[in-house]
């Protein structure tokens, strides 16, 4: 029986519409919300084991990528899947607005020194796809340009798998009422209001163009090697239980082992 939230996976030439995808879908867990809680903590208490594997061994990569519109999750994700790796062998970046120094270079000259080593795990927060979702929608690049994107960034990714990297996308899937509720929230309450952002309001206007824009980056870009999950974000809880579900059971098909013992350790006593 195979891991029920691979149900959210896009297989390569699927067709994405996200409008006909549930935003508050939890059908692949059976059970509360309050027991999806503990099955969080558990996935993070496995997550951690095998990620010390996975550093031990130093044979692996994996790099997990989370795009989303604001609020849906990206880096509450982050914190909650993770929280108890060693932060040694865990790397989070996140990409925002380009830098000078960044645009005089080619779009993934910032994002490839940032992918994982052998033994790590790399998390975009945002990433090389917003140089096919808001530059394309705000029109900082012309169609032709951006249009050209998406074969880079195919190519870029099976690079990375050929030379050993497994990639994990999710697109956290909000609805336009929930993320009302949250940015109403955010006004609503203090400690929250630092993460409000008066330009949301603006992206917020052209949530078509951005759907459009997802539906196309998901659908020309997902791949055997690199897949895109669309994962249902209106439930909090459920959202962070189906990314971890997703990269623990990745890891868990990895084979990974602690490297073997030092010869001698038998027997061998600590002198005082």
């Amino acid at each position: 029986m195979g891991n029920p939230f691979q149900r959210y996976r896009i297989d390569e030439g699927d067709h994405v519409d996200l409008g006909k995808i549930p935003t508050e879908d939890d059908s692949a867990f059976g059970g509360s919300k309050e027991e999806g809680k503990a099955r969080l903590l558990e996935l993070a208490d496995r997550l951690a084991v095998l990620q010390e594997k996975l550093y031990a061994q130093d044979e692996h990569r994996l790099l997990v990528v989370l795009q989303a519109m604001d609020t849906a999750g990206k880096d509450s994700t982050i914190r909650d899947v993770f929280n108890e790796t060693n932060p040694m062998g865990v790397q989070a970046t996140p990409f925002r607005q380009p830098s000078d120094e960044e645009l005089a270079h080619d779009y993934l000259w910032r994002v490839h020194p940032h992918t994982p080593a052998r033994g790590q795990i790399a998390i975009f927060n945002r990433s090389h796809y917003e140089d096919v979702l808001v530059v394309r929608v705000e029109g900082f690049a012309p169609e032709k340009q951006w249009k050209r994107r998406y074969r880079h960034i195919r190519e870029f990714e099976r690079m990375l798998a050929d030379e050993g990297t497994t990639i994990l996308k999710f697109y956290l899937h909000i609805s336009k009422e929930e993320q009302k509720r949250r940015l109403e929230e955010r006004l609503e309450i203090p400690d929250k209001r630092w993460k409000f952002s008066i330009g949301d309001l603006a992206t917020r206007q052209k949530w078509g163009d951005y759907m459009k824009a997802y539906e196309d980056a998901i659908a020309k870009t997902s791949t055997d090697d690199a897949p895109w999950y669309v994962i249902p974000a209106d439930r909090r809880w459920y959202r962070k239980l189906a990314v971890a579900e997703i990269i623990t059971d990745t890891l868990e098909g990895m084979d990974l082992a602690y490297p073997p013992e030092e010869p001698g350790l038998e027997g061998l006593v600590i002198p005082d």
